[in-house]
């Protein structure tokens, strides 16, 4: 049967397992997603919400492919309009969209080492089709949003501290934005006045048609960012709407 997509829609995720098995305790097995099934467009944010342990985390590596999901359908739009189910390609392939239409901006940075803070954020841009002119002068404007201090730039990432590291992930992940972008807490390491900064940068990834789905863990943000909210309890869709609506039921469970 011939799948059926909406042309606005960038992520289709289709009745989405992830199960894990714990070698170091008899063997048992843990369900973390028990069918998950969402749908981002172009321009929408879509938020995370739930206790820790609904399978917030465990849905964006599982999309990202970081985790191999057990079973289901992760569809994506590609740049030329066709959709391809990551869930099925090979590692080849699905490096080849990671970087440059489908990016992860999590809690903790993961560079190489002795490379600067500049040449971090630099090199996503060029992933995205940026020569390097203008992937660092991208670089230098994201990390400048940021309040990153210049004197840092051209310093080797692994000596900053876990704020400072978090600003370069999100620089990193919003220059030159891919078509969908997965937060996991882009924010949590943050000081007040560093984390408006960045809330006020990813407020702009929608007006330029990205996708975004985001977990955070305070309810302050997701008012402010998302377009929908969809609340998981126990690694599955508990209930969704928007901002307004699904907050006011919350009651707490979002952190």
């Amino acid at each position: 049967m011939t799948k059926k997509f909406d042309p606005n829609m960038v992520l289709d995720v289709r009745k989405l397992y992830k199960d894990f098995v714990l070698h170091t305790v008899d063997g048992r097995t843990v369900e973390a997603l028990n069918g998950i099934s969402l749908t981002v467009s172009a321009g929408e944010h879509v938020a995370l919400a739930g206790t820790s342990g609904a399978g917030k985390s465990s849905l964006l590596k599982s999309i990202y492919r970081t985790y191999k999901p057990t079973s289901g359908e992760v569809w994506f739009q590609l740049l030329d309009g066709t959709f391809v189910d990551l869930v099925g390609l090979t590692d080849a392939e699905l490096a080849t969209l990671r970087g440059t239409q489908i990016g992860y901006v999590s809690q903790f940075l993961r560079a190489a080492p002795r490379r600067s803070t500049l040449d971090i954020v630099a090199k996503s841009g060029m992933q995205r089709g940026m020569d390097i002119s203008t992937a660092r002068e991208a670089a230098a404007v994201a990390l400048k949003k940021l309040n990153l201090d210049e004197a840092l730039w051209d310093v080797s990432a692994s000596v900053l501290s876990g704020g400072e590291k978090q600003r370069i992930n999100l620089a990193a992940g919003t220059i030159s934005p891919p078509r969908l972008l997965l937060l996991d807490e882009p924010v949590s390491a943050l000081d007040p006045s560093n984390r408006e900064a960045a809330l006020e940068l990813i407020d702009t990834l929608t007006h330029q048609g990205v996708a975004v789905l985001a977990v955070f863990h305070d309810i302050e943000a997701m008012e402010r960012l998302a377009t929908r909210v969809v609340v998981l309890q126990h690694g599955v869709v508990s209930y969704e709407g928007s901002p307004k609506q699904t907050l006011a039921k919350l009651a707490g469970v979002a952190r």
